[in-house]
């Protein structure tokens, strides 16, 4: 069950003290371990990162006391890259090593504001007041004065406001402020035209973290959003980031930064290391210690692993303050009423005889003027695209999309033809590539099916059945197997996004019942396993499956994503994630495909087009949005780079992301 409240005086932290400490002994082992020619790093790694820092500074004492030389130069001398930043990090005192890492972001041509923000935003009051001393004492200078000296605007002035370590200590809530401060922040930006953004800093800046959490609750309620929505959508830049940090609802990308991957291990070790681990493999369906084990190497990687302390994939339960988080996060997904946006638009004066009179000009003759079928296809609504294809045909006797196919090739024909098409004759023609040929393309089956709606898996399945003569149905199961197969089926029966369950009670009782059955079937063998899961999560409608899911972490501590890769695998487990994924965040969903879709060798340019095709008029400008929260990088910078975009089309990035990937196909 979850705890209330917070973790009181429990130990969260992944390096102690060590028991039976001699620092001289520990002292006398690392002058051995680099006297001599070369250094055993292994036995540097394994006495430093087995201490905790108190005893780190009683070794360095010792160290000077019997042999006259500082440890850390010695360390520096015989340690090279990496590793030796990971090793003398940890032996620094925490202020010392806060403040080091403060003066080299902010120190040469550019700033490093994410440093900024995340040693500020995270450090106590007490903390706060020994780094400053530690930045005065080690480079005689203030570091209040280098920060504004480095900063501008509102993001300098809330640096300034965390630097004074005056807010409120973590344990001081004042219940008759928090509706007060919760309204504030909706008049302040929600409800008025512009931003009081003086507020916000006074607020966020000086009111503890569990007050704000409270405030937050409230907020909700009053806006119907969540204040990390209206912070994105009111705030901006660095000065967004850091208030979301303050919030405590800011979250690193994925991937590896090593100078921010030392920092946080080194000065959260011997804090909240593990719930840190736990809170990272709910945010990345992956936990911290493989992603370390992926991302680096050698001895680095050895250190940097025994501080982590352990794989949270081989678990499948939370600890009791990731569970709290897991369940709100449950609750905020079935509260928050999410606007869904489109990136392409209906074309205002619009003229479908003269777009299909510029397209045929464009086709006709010696060559064929792209730009032109570009500008026109990728700017027009599906709908006008339909109004332009029936009218080319009325005007000029032509088939469109046979021109089109003529005078096009490779990626930008199919991109092209994909958006000419309707949104179920595309669907159904993405099915059919996906199963024809030697292999199937089971993640494409399974990112259509799972995120349809009724009416879209209705029209798709009357599509497919007048394009090829055969229904969807028989289709999968020619070329399925096994529950895979059965899966798939029950997903194209049109019932997964059914309305919600008609009244409270009836509902409550469903979740309960079906609670129970995810319960019980975690205990079962891996066929009664798949058979239950399929029965509910391929049945029910997804705020059904977010009061489920919410409840299923309070009722068992355990996490619904962690025990279907633990029990399930292949096919069957990659069609329940992607379920679970999207019934908790469907955009973040397709900008995890996304990412696939372009990280490593080579591009999947089929999943690339079929998503921006899909999505471009429906929620593509959520999915940017979680794209350059969760991957630190722009969906337009990712498509730049993997698709080795040449023309100034993506000047239209800003208004119609879709544009960045039919740019794309053209450099092709």
């Amino acid at each position: 069950m979850i705890s209330e409240g917070s973790c009181g005086t429990e130990d969260w932290s992944t390096v102690a003290d060590h028991p039976d400490f001699d620092a001289g002994s520990d002292a006398e082992a690392l002058y051995d371990a680099m006297k001599g020619f070369g250094s055993d790093k292994e036995a540097i790694l394994e006495l430093i990162a087995s201490r905790s820092n108190a005893q780190r500074q009683e070794i360095r004492a010792a160290y000077k006391s019997q042999f006259g030389k500082d440890l850390i130069d010695d360390l520096k001398y015989e340690l090279t890259g990496k590793f030796e930043r990971l090793i003398v990090g940890l032996m620094r005192p925490p202020a010392y090593h806060d403040a080091k890492e403060i003066k080299d972001a902010i120190k040469g041509a550019g700033t490093d504001e994410k440093c900024l923000i995340e040693i500020l935003a995270s450090r106590t009051n007490e903390q706060i007041h020994n780094l400053v001393a530690a930045y005065k004492d080690a480079y005689d200078r203030d570091l209040e004065e280098d920060v504004i000296g480095d900063t501008s605007g509102h993001f300098k002035k809330m640096l300034v406001v965390l630097l004074q370590g005056t807010r409120e200590e973590d344990d001081v809530v004042s219940e008759d402020l928090v509706e007060q401060d919760a309204q504030d922040l909706y008049d302040a930006g929600e409800a008025q035209w512009g931003t009081d953004e003086a507020k916000f800093i006074m607020l966020l800046g000086n009111r503890s973290v569990t007050h704000l959490q409270l405030v937050f609750d409230e907020y909700q309620k009053i806006a119907e959003k969540s204040i990390e929505d209206s912070i994105k959508s009111e705030l901006s830049g660095d000065f967004e980031t850091l208030m979301l940090a303050v919030g405590k609802l800011w979250h690193h990308g994925l991937g590896t930064a090593d100078n921010t991957l030392i920092r946080i291990m080194v000065c959260r070790s011997e804090i909240d290391m593990l719930d840190i681990r736990e809170c990272f493999r709910l945010r990345y369906e992956k936990s911290l210690y493989n992603m370390i084990q992926d991302d680096t190497s050698g001895d680095y990687k050895r250190t940097l692993l025994k501080l982590c302390g352990g794989d949270d994939d081989i678990a499948g339960e939370f600890f009791p303050e990731a569970a709290q988080i897991a369940y709100k996060m449950w609750e905020i997904s079935a509260m928050t009423k999410v606007q869904l946006r489109g990136t392409v638009r209906p074309y205002q004066n619009f003229d479908p005889a003269s777009d299909a009179q510029a397209l045929r000009k464009a086709m006709k003759g010696f060559g064929t003027d792209e730009d032109t079928i570009i500008d026109i296809v990728a700017n027009r609504s599906n709908a006008q695209r339909q109004e332009i294809r029936q009218t080319f045909k009325s005007l000029l006797g032509r088939d469109l999309m046979a021109d089109l196919k003529s005078e096009l090739s490779k990626n930008l024909e199919r991109l092209i033809l994909g958006l000419m098409m309707t949104p179920a004759e595309f669907d159904a023609k993405m099915m059919k590539k996906a199963m024809e040929g030697a292999g199937t393309d089971e993640h494409a089956l399974i990112e259509i099916l799972v995120t349809r709606n009724n009416q879209e898996i209705q029209e798709m399945c009357s599509a497919y059945q007048n394009a090829y003569k055969k229904s969807l149905e028989d289709a999968i199961a020619s070329e399925t197997s096994g529950h895979f197969k059965r899966i798939l089926i029950s997903l194209a029966q049109v019932h997964l996004h059914s309305s919600c369950i008609q009244t409270r009670t009836h509902s409550s009782y469903f979740v309960l019942y079906e609670l129970i059955e995810l319960a019980d079937a975690c205990n079962a063998d891996s066929g009664d396993l798949e058979d239950r899961f399929m029965s509910i999560l391929c049945t029910r409608s997804f705020p059904h499956l977010r009061r489920v899911f919410q409840e299923f972490v309070r009722c068992s501590n355990k996490d619904i994503e962690q025990i279907i890769k633990k029990e399930m695998s292949g096919d069957i487990k990659n069609a329940m994630f992607a379920i679970v994924r999207s019934v908790k965040n469907q955009p973040s969903y397709f900008a995890d495909r996304l990412y696939k879709a372009m990280k490593g060798l080579g591009t999947d340019d089929r999943a690339l087009i079929r998503i921006m095709v899909s999505r471009s008029e429906i929620d593509l400008f959520n999915i940017r949005k979680e794209f350059k929260e969760t991957h630190d990088a722009s969906l337009h910078e990712f498509i730049q780079v993997e698709t080795f975009v040449v023309s100034c089309v993506l000047l239209l990035i800003h208004t119609a992301c879709i544009c960045a990937c039919v740019t794309g196909a053209i450099g092709r």
